[in-house]
This record gives structure tokens, sequence and C-alpha cells, in this order.
């Protein structure tokens, strides 16, 4: 008789080149799993040089889901993410197989694991009404306004990243309906262990630094051209330093400056989510495999 895997969900998560991709890889090949991600950019398709997603040879060498599967132009919400994540983690598992969920996306993560109750769908005449209030407004006002309703939520975003901040508007405004019962991994009795890659800042901006050369040397900027300033998907960091160049704002030295600093801010900011996140345990990449085997009892 087959043997069926040990049930159960490992979480990894981290900052931005911390190096997240190779390790689930490793980690999925000796556990004889399928990793789903957790990173709200890398779901849009077209964007493989901006967003860092997986190559096509790392795609090839473990299942990936959840990665390049919409639209850059199309929306998406936090409690999708979760009743998909789920959807996906049902059928792997009934494949006898781990699961192992990838990404730096805090909320993603949050929601997927039961830490915050959503709604399944938002109120329409909201989102217009916010769309509404974006057009007259600049993003100072709406991040105050989310200051106000929701400070721990704003302090993990930029403040002039709109869209985030529309979206984080639109939850903390709507009334919850309780639509996310049944769709996380608590709500499942679906077990699961949440680790974070503590790389050192240091070296982890020196990953950085090295990343922004790679995508900038991989068509970076013809990558953001394609996508264009409409997409909903063109506000993750590295697309408007990259559009910015290309109208004309700046220099490539700047643009190769400002473009490595936003990936060092949004680093941090991922950070400072994490070591708020509960049941998260920072832990050593080379640590991952053992805390894996001790929390969830994988051989």
């Amino acid at each position: 008789m087959e043997r069926r895997a040990t049930p159960g969900v490992l979480v990894l998560a981290g900052p931005t080149a911390s190096g997240k991709t190779d390790l689930a890889i490793a980690l999925a090949q000796a556990f004889d799993a399928e990793i789903v991600g957790a990173d709200s950019r890398q779901i849009y398709r077209g964007m493989p040089i901006g967003t860092a997603a997986p190559s096509a040879e790392q795609l090839a060498a473990v299942p990936h889901h959840l990665i390049g599967f919409l639209d850059p132009h199309e929306r998406y919400s936090a409690a999708r993410f979760s009743a998909d994540a789920v959807a996906c983690i049902d059928a792997i598992h009934a494949r006898g197989k781990r699961a192992i969920v990838v990404g730096g996306t805090g909320f993603y993560v949050r929601a997927l694991t039961g830490g915050v109750t959503l709604a399944a769908e938002y109120d329409e005449a909201l989102r217009e009404r916010l769309a509404a209030e974006a057009r007259l407004h600049p993003p100072e006002f709406l991040y105050d306004w989310l200051v106000r309703r929701d400070a721990r939520r704003a302090a993990t975003l930029d403040p002039h990243d709109t869209y985030r901040v529309l979206r984080a508007l639109e939850i903390a405004l709507a009334p919850q309906r309780g639509g996310s019962e049944g769709r996380n991994l608590r709500s499942r009795g679906i077990a699961f262990a949440k680790l974070f890659l503590d790389v050192p800042l240091e070296e982890n901006d020196r990953r950085i630094d090295r990343r922004t050369a790679t995508m900038l040397a991989s068509g970076l900027l013809e990558e953001a051209e394609r996508i264009g300033p409409a997409a909903v998907a063109a506000t993750a960091v590295g697309y408007p330093q990259a559009l910015a160049f290309l109208s004309g704002w700046s220099t490539a030295d700047e643009l190769r400056s400002s473009l490595a600093r936003a990936t060092r801010r949004y680093a941090r900011r991922q950070r400072s989510w994490f070591k708020r996140e509960p049941q998260t345990e920072w832990v050593q990449p080379p640590d991952v495999e053992r805390k894996a085997r001790e929390l969830l009892g994988w051989t």
C-alpha cells in the first residue's frame, strides 16, 4: 500500500530576496511536497522579472500553484487568496502529498492561517466610493484615513501605495459577513507551522542590490513598458521606478538606486509585519527543515 504523507502545511515566509524560492524547492523535494504561492504580485501573468517569480526551470522542478495565473489588470483579495489556497491544499493532500505555502505577503499569510476574519466579498458601492475618493484626494489623505481606522495595518504599508491602501480601507470599512468561515487553515482544522526566514539585514540588503542589477539586466524596463501604468499589478515595487525612468523622470543611476531603496524598504516592512504575526517562529535558513520535522512530524 502506498504511504500517504503526514498532513499539515508548512508556511514559509521571509523578506524579499531572502532565498525563499530556492529553499522551498529544496524542502518540497525532500518532503515530497507541492508549493502554493503566497505573493500578491507573483499571482500575475507576464511579470516574472519584476516580481522575482520562480523561473521555468524552478516551476518544472516542483509543482507550483497560484503563480502567474491572473491578468495584471484584475483585482484579487486576501479572502479570495485564502479560499483558493485552501482549495489547492485540499487537492495536494488528496494526492497524498504535503503542502508548502511560500511568500512574503503578510496579509495573505494571516488570512490563510485564520488570523483575521474576512468577508467573502465587499460592498461594491463602498469600492466605488473609495475609488472616487482616490480621484479627489492625494495618497496622504487616504493613508491618514486608514491610520485612523486601522493603525496596525497602516504601519505595514507604503503611504504612496494607493492600491494597497484602498484595499485596506475597503476591509476596514466593510461590514463583516462571516464569509471567511471554512476558508482558512484554522477553521478547517488543518495543522500548520509558520516560519519566517531570519536572514541578517545586511546580508539581505546585499542580496537586494544583486537582485536589482539582475532585474535590470534581464529586461525589467521592457516588462514594465509592456505591463503599463494602468495595470493593477503595476504598483508592485520596481514598476513605478521603471515607468518613471521610461517617462524621462529619472536617470539610469537614479533608477538603480531608487529601485534598490524601494526594495529594501519593502523588505523592512515585511520584517516588521512578521515580528507581530502570531504563531510565527523566526528561523535561520539551515534550520527550516529540522523545524518542519519537529513541528509537523514530517519525515
